[in-house]
């Protein structure tokens, strides 16, 4: 009987066609899927965020529409995890914005204290973090759209997530560190020295069994939920790891650096399934939550003019033309 990894294998090596899009004018910064599937969602330097949809019958991805509002950069942007249609962005320009992708409009613009670096959704829904590049967090009602705490940090604060129950916010640290609170009373539950250099993305897989961080020594570590316990180590990058993703199924693991390739790793195992080559470093990875299609962008310039960011989004993992 074939293994998964075997099985994931074979799959890649029919399925490794890229398809790529001209998403924006400069780099793409982030790149997210919604929670059914059908639309992806990149943000950028360039102010905006452009929104695609997948062609299923065609194996395509199709521009549907440009967000304009945001006056500063678009740093990172998520999907509602239950509802396909909201999208949330976090931008330099010391908001957030909620945006309805039926209508392609903002429906709500947030204040903030600062410039917005990263941002996420409790697995609720009813709450948004939002993080700045003072190291403050602020927790803001969906629905009233109004601050309801916040938590100023001395140290770097570089990603945040919430646990899949929601009762535990973690964040990575310049020190190297993993901390982890209570939710929603913010009391510090756990520290874990999880890198002995700057801890900079966190990722937690679907089912809930593990979470996944990446680092400025270049490892990615594998984190048991329950037990709070890192399983395995993954050393097949050579620079920092900037971003993380997990496969729909919880079984890959996706890890991208300014190394030129992305690596794909079984969870269980550390085994590499698959590498997608790059032309230039790689910040923003995310699988598709069905499907096995990987969404990428890389800081690539443009053919033409060499001076110029590409601004393209990548997805990886279409039938290839000989298969």
């Amino acid at each position: 009987m074939a293994t998964y990894i075997e099985n994931m294998r074979k799959h890649f090596q029919q399925n490794k066609r890229i398809r790529e899009h001209t998403a924006h004018d400069s780099k793409v910064h982030s790149v997210a899927w919604s929670c059914d599937g059908r639309r992806l969602a990149s943000g950028s330097f360039d102010k905006t965020v452009s929104v695609f949809q997948l062609d299923n019958d065609r194996d395509r991805m199709v521009k549907d529409c440009t967000f304009r509002g945001h006056s500063d950069s678009v740093d990172q942007l998520c999907w509602h995890p239950k509802n396909p249609d909201q999208l949330v962005t976090a931008s330099g320009d010391k908001t957030i914005r909620i945006w309805d992708a039926r209508t392609n409009r903002s429906v709500a613009t947030v204040n903030t204290k600062g410039e917005n670096i990263n941002i996420c959704w409790s697995p609720d829904g009813s709450t948004i973090a939002v993080g700045n590049k003072d190291d403050l967090i602020t927790f803001i009602d969906v629905r009233s759209h109004r601050s309801k705490a916040e938590e100023q940090f001395k140290f770097e604060v570089n990603e945040i997530s919430w646990n899949n129950d929601g009762d535990l916010f973690f964040l990575t640290s310049g020190q190297g560190s993993i901390n982890i609170l209570s939710y929603p009373d913010l009391k510090l539950q756990h520290t874990l020295n999880a890198h002995p250099a700057n801890c900079i993305c966190i990722e937690f897989d679907p089912k809930g069994k593990y979470f996944a961080t990446g680092s400025a020594d270049a490892l990615v570590s594998i984190w048991d939920v329950a037990e709070l316990a890192c399983i395995r180590t993954l050393s097949r990058l050579e620079w920092p790891v900037r971003t993380l993703s997990f496969s729909h199924d919880g079984k890959m693991l996706a890890s991208a650096s300014e190394d030129l390739i992305i690596d794909i790793a079984e969870v269980d195992s550390g085994e590499k399934v698959a590498e997608i080559t790059c032309e230039a470093p790689t910040f923003t990875v995310a699988w598709h939550p069905r499907r096995p299609l990987l969404a990428y962008a890389c800081d690539d310039r443009d053919t033409y003019d060499r001076n110029r960011d590409a601004g393209t989004v990548k997805v990886f993992g279409f039938p290839s033309d000989n298969s």
